[in-house]
């Protein structure tokens, strides 16, 4: 569902159409030294389908480069994190104890999960917006970050549910 006001998520990720280089841009405008080993990372930040966690984006940047360690990866993700330009996600922790990384899209948006199969996908709205915008100004905060997670049994497994013979 997309219009102006909402946007859903297909799949996991509702920017994973938005074009590559934003993270690189953002390195090089803060004088931050970008090594291949680190540009590696950050691509596959940026081009990540889905909620990742550090050893999923090692595995993937070791694909890349094969002298990537796990030190270069989980290094680059604190800088990053530092920077402000990639969040840290538990995702409701219905996938264990994991932590999730995603770089930002042009908008702040909330992670929608179901607490049965563990599908998460992403919701952008206005009013989402608006509310922070409220939150701001009612409360003088100059928010920097915002992570809401919502929790929930999705279409697919309320059906398996109703067609599930009584235990």
């Amino acid at each position: 569902m997309s219009s102006s006001s909402h946007r859903v998520s297909e799949g996991e990720r509702i920017n994973v159409d938005q074009p590559t280089g934003k993270l690189q841009r953002e390195l090089r405008q803060r004088r931050i030294r970008l090594t291949s080993q680190r540009r590696v990372v950050v691509q596959v930040m940026e081009s990540a389908p889905r909620h990742m966690d550090a050893s999923e984006i090692f595995e993937l940047a070791h694909q890349i480069d094969p002298n990537i360690t796990r030190v270069t990866v989980y290094r680059t993700l604190d800088m990053l994190k530092s920077q402000g330009l990639i969040d840290e996600l538990d995702l409701l922790h219905l996938r264990g104890h994991r932590h999730y990384y995603e770089s930002h899209g042009p908008r702040d948006h909330i992670h929608v999960a179901c607490i049965r199969c563990g599908k998460v996908r992403e919701f952008e709205s206005e009013l989402y917006e608006q509310l922070m915008a409220q939150i701001s100004r009612d409360c003088g905060l100059e928010i920097s970050i915002a992570r809401t997670e919502v929790g929930g049994l999705c279409a697919d497994c309320r059906a398996q549910s109703k067609s599930a013979p009584p235990a």
